[in-house]
């Protein structure tokens, strides 16, 4: 499975960022799929995650940023509005077989800084 992940930038607070996540290897279609972020100094944390049977947000993301995917393209990608610059960090897609096992494919990460 490869991942690149794209679409990162500036952007000030309050602004609209959409990343974008290529995928290709193993069947699309039934992979869990995921946003993580890394802020500088910290740990990766999870940031999003989509399935057949909806999506999930990590607190500090929910309702400002959204996780959809186009099956027919091979794409995930994370809208994410309201951003704050806590939000600054290198944005990683990941993908996993299922809910059950782990994030096993990662993405090259996209920088987002948002200024204040």
């Amino acid at each position: 499975v490869q991942l690149q992940a794209f679409g990162g930038g500036l952007v000030q607070a309050g602004g609209s960022l959409r990343l974008s996540c290529a995928y290709s290897g193993r069947t699309f279609s039934s992979a869990v799929m995921g946003w993580f972020r890394q802020a500088p100094g910290k740990e990766r944390e999870f940031v999003a995650q989509i399935t057949w049977s909806g999506s999930v947000y990590s607190d500090s993301v929910k309702g400002r940023f959204t996780i959809s995917r186009d099956t027919a393209a091979n794409m995930v990608y994370l809208q994410m509005n309201s951003l704050k610059p806590e939000d600054t960090a290198v944005y990683y897609c990941a993908a996993r077989q299922n809910v059950y096992a782990n994030f096993d494919s990662w993405g090259q990460g996209t920088l987002v800084t948002v200024s204040s």
